[in-house]
């Protein structure tokens, strides 16, 4: 029998509870830092500005007798590497404070608006996100949004984690902002991620962000990659087969009843570029709450479709939450196929005007 649904929300509840007071995504080192020396590179703003103008058995039924549709595929225009990693060396300094965290943020407005965007600031106590919208043709084909967090821990300068994520949302918004598609494009820069999703809790608890929200991609460190044997772990509960021995592909984990958009990462790919491990998430995570720990959850919590767009984190990278996380450890070539991934998912996406959620055979249906 089918759990209702206050009880699914309970239980959600419950486990994202639990995971916003553990320590932020420390899931492989609890407590592995190092304090960083104090940067001293000036943001190269107008340089950058200017350039720019898986539930056991029933739920492994559900999943056998679930229509697992596509959207059909679209390659999005060529990203520039040159602006990804300008704004990786621009944002790459410790944005912890409230001080950091305001001139981040200016960042982020600026090459906005330089590409012909309108950005608003949604003020939550403690924290201010980011959001844009360029709306679609069909007002009735609803939004795709894309998002990632703009803040870091203490003591780490953040280039994967998760410059890496705003510079791949920045650079798609200027290649898609004045693109006219059915379905509209939002992007959001959700601020106190590493304070336990803060932002993105904030809103996802605001009802007019998700007015005909169809689904969203959530990007969390998509700049490392590691090719030596062994280099690449996983959480325990996950059913993965790595493409490799090394850490050198992208996982996008995203939930069960929304596998049309999981599976828009799997027609996205195109030959040169990384391999993509998708990983249909059952229970909305509550069996393995590893993959809660991003700003996904939340939209999860809502009846939200969502997919977690990662390089893994910790369980691939020696320099999560460290000093070390810089401009020089970002993997290149790794990084502008993965930003190339998403804005070729997101341009499907955006030009599908089919549902999202996930459809279950007549037959299944019938059974119920």
């Amino acid at each position: 029998m089918p759990i209702k649904k206050s009880i699914w929300v309970a239980l959600l509840m419950m486990i994202l509870a639990v995971v916003v007071i553990l320590p932020h995504k420390q899931f492989g080192h609890p407590g592995d830092r190092t304090h960083p020396t104090q940067g001293t590179e000036d943001w190269e703003r107008k340089s950058v500005i200017s350039s720019v103008k898986q539930e056991d058995t029933a739920n492994n039924k559900t999943q056998k007798n679930a229509i697992a549709q596509t959207p059909q595929t679209v390659v999005a225009p060529p990203l520039s590497a040159k602006r990804l990693l300008a704004h990786i060396k621009a944002l790459a300094r410790e944005r912890y404070t409230d001080r950091d965290r305001t001139r981040t943020r200016n960042y982020i407005t600026q090459v906005l608006k330089a590409s012909g965007w309108s950005p608003t600031l949604q003020s939550f106590q403690g924290g201010v996100n980011v959001v844009a919208q360029r709306s679609g043709r069909n007002p009735e084909a609803g939004t795709i949004l894309l998002a990632a967090h703009y803040d870091t821990v203490k003591g780490s300068s953040g280039a994967d984690d998760n410059a890496s994520g705003v510079a791949t949302v920045l650079e798609v918004a200027r290649v898609l902002g004045k693109r006219q598609t059915p379905r509209t494009l939002q992007v959001a820069f959700f601020d106190l991620e590493e304070k336990g999703l803060i932002g993105s809790l904030a809103f996802t608890n605001n009802a007019a962000n998700l007015t005909d929200l169809r689904g969203a991609i959530v990007l969390d460190m998509v700049g490392f990659a590691c090719r030596t044997p062994g280099c690449q772990r996983y959480p325990q509960g996950l059913p993965i087969t790595p493409p490799s021995n090394w850490g050198d592909f992208l996982a996008v984990a995203g939930d069960l009843e929304h596998l049309p958009l999981l599976n828009s990462f799997k027609q996205s790919n195109q030959q040169g570029l990384p391999a993509v491990v998708t990983l249909p998430i059952p229970l909305k995570g509550l069996a393995t709450p590893d993959v809660l720990r991003s700003d996904h959850a939340p939209f999860w919590y809502r009846g939200i479709g969502a997919v977690f767009v990662t390089d893994t984190a910790n369980f691939r990278s020696p320099h999560y939450h460290r000093s070390s996380d810089t401009l020089e450890t970002i993997d290149r070539k790794f990084f502008l196929g993965a930003a190339t991934i998403v804005a070729n998912a997101t341009a499907t996406l955006l030009e599908s005007r089919e549902n999202l959620a996930t459809a279950v055979s007549p037959d299944h249906s019938r059974s119920r």
